[in-house]
């Protein structure tokens, strides 16, 4: 009975610890350290098996999210959230799935660890204040402030989604074909022209160590490293050989459409295009290979 409770809760669990953390990595290790303390536990003794094993969870990782923090300055170039593959469920709430977009886990990285777990709870999965502060041990005035705060804090930093998921997909398909063709004016149109690019190689993987930004700049970049040959050594920059069969697809990644770049059917590299107004405003492109090991994986991040 105990480990059926635990496995009931188990999704719901993972994705608190996941967007509390930006990591699936450290979400499993915390849904892992939740386990073996529910298991110490007389469950009879508890009235809410939910309650507590989200208090215990949430907790756990905001533990873990300030060892992170630490450890994220001394980072090999920008930090950006660790990918998960997997599209909106349709029994979830639009919050829920929102609030697995890789961009709105970089504005979140900008939060306190309280505000950003409080925020999790009560915007992602719908807790009250006072549930919130029953779970992180504080009063529910301090809860409520937390919540505006950052709330705002959100609002004011999160990129801006003005088209559906189809027209997303069909505007990646045309980066693509221009990256593939080598196309530069028809990708530069594409872009915003204070277009972001955004690279996470880890110091492990080629990425750009600092941001690049307009879009002269960034639509140069991305056809130096997509042409066929290019792009093979670019990815394979981790130690794979270069004359491996390399594909690039669109995948679900984080509740939406991006590009997935493979080694022999490995994740080498994803890159997530935000769009506003119709041209593409921030290219996030992940290519640390620690970050790619749970790509042929289901969303650890949904929920149940």
């Amino acid at each position: 009975m105990t480990a059926d409770v635990f496995t009931t809760h188990r999704h719901l669990l993972t994705g608190v610890a996941y967007r509390i953390l930006g990591s699936a990595a450290d979400a499993e290790d915390v849904v892992q350290e939740a386990w073996l303390r529910w298991a110490e536990v007389d469950a009879a003794s508890v009235a809410d098996p939910k309650a507590y094993l989200v208090r215990v969870t949430t907790n756990l990782a905001i533990d873990r999210l300030r060892g992170a923090r630490a450890r994220r300055e001394a980072y090999v170039g920008p930090w950006l959230p660790e990918p998960v593959v997997g599209a909106p469920d349709a029994g979830e709430s639009a919050e829920l799935s929102d609030s697995v977009e890789l961009a709105l886990l970089v504005v979140l990285e900008t939060l306190s660890p309280l505000e950003r777990a409080v925020f999790v709870l009560r915007e992602a999965f719908g807790f009250s204040h006072a549930e919130i502060a029953e779970i992180l041990g504080r009063g529910e005035p301090a809860v409520r402030q937390l919540a505006r705060r950052a709330r705002d804090h959100v609002r004011e930093r999160r990129p801006r989604f003005d088209v559906d998921r189809r027209e997303r997909r069909t505007i990646t398909e045309r980066f693509i074909a221009a990256c593939a063709e080598g196309d530069i004016e028809g990708l530069t149109a594409l872009l915003a022209a204070d277009v972001r690019l955004v690279g996470d190689g880890g110091g492990k993987a080629k990425a750009p160590l600092r941001e690049l930004i307009g879009a002269v700049r960034v639509a140069r970049f991305l056809i130096a490293i997509t042409s066929a040959e290019k792009l093979r050594r670019f990815l394979a920059s981790s130690g794979a050989s270069p004359d491996r069969e390399m594909d690039v697809e669109i995948a679900d990644v984080n509740g939406g459409p991006a590009i997935v770049a493979r080694l022999d059917g490995r994740p080498v590299g994803v890159v997530s295009l935000v769009i506003a107004d119709g041209l593409v405003s921030t290219i996030y492109l992940i290519t640390n290979p620690d970050k790619m090991s749970r790509m042929a994986a289901r969303d650890p991040s949904e929920s149940a």
